[in-house]
C-alpha cells in the first residue's frame, strides 16, 4: 500500500533513511514492511553477496554499511509480477535498526532474520 506515514531509520541514533513516501508491504506472520524510495537513504550502502528468493517476490539483493552492520537492507531489483510495485525500494531489517513511524518509535520484532 502506498502510504504518507512519516518513516525515519537509524542505528544507534545515526539517521540511515528517511520518507513520506514508503510502500507498505504486509506479509502473513512478518511484520509490515516499509519499502522507502532509494534517495530516502542518507547513508552509504554497499552491495553485498547475499541473495535470497522469495516465492512471491523473487531474487532479493542485500546491502550492508561500510564498516558497519551487514545485510541490513535488501531490494528487488526484478521482482516477480505481483511485487512488481516494490521494484528498486529498499527495505531495512526492522530487527536489526531503530524504525520509528509518524514520531513513535517501534520495538524491534523478533523473527528469524532478528540476528
Amino acid at each position: 500500500l502506498r502510504s504518507g506515514r512519516h518513516v525515519r531509520i537509524e542505528l544507534d541514533g545515526r539517521l540511515l533513511a528517511e520518507t513520506n513516501h514508503p510502500l507498505l508491504l504486509f506479509e502473513t506472520l512478518l511484520p509490515v514492511r516499509f519499502y522507502l524510495p532509494r534517495d530516502a537513504v542518507v547513508v552509504p550502502l554497499e552491495h553485498s553477496d547475499t541473495v535470497t528468493y522469495c516465492a512471491y517476490k523473487g531474487r532479493a539483493s542485500y546491502y550492508s554499511m561500510p564498516d558497519g552492520p551487514r545485510d541490513i537492507a535488501w531490494v528487488y531489483h526484478e521482482p516477480l509480477h505481483d511485487a512488481e510495485q516494490v521494484r528498486d525500494r529498499i527495505c531495512f531489517f526492522d530487527e536489526r535498526v531503530d524504525l520509528i513511524v509518524d514520531g513513535v518509535p517501534r520495538d524491534r520484532p523478533t523473527t528469524p532474520w532478528s540476528n
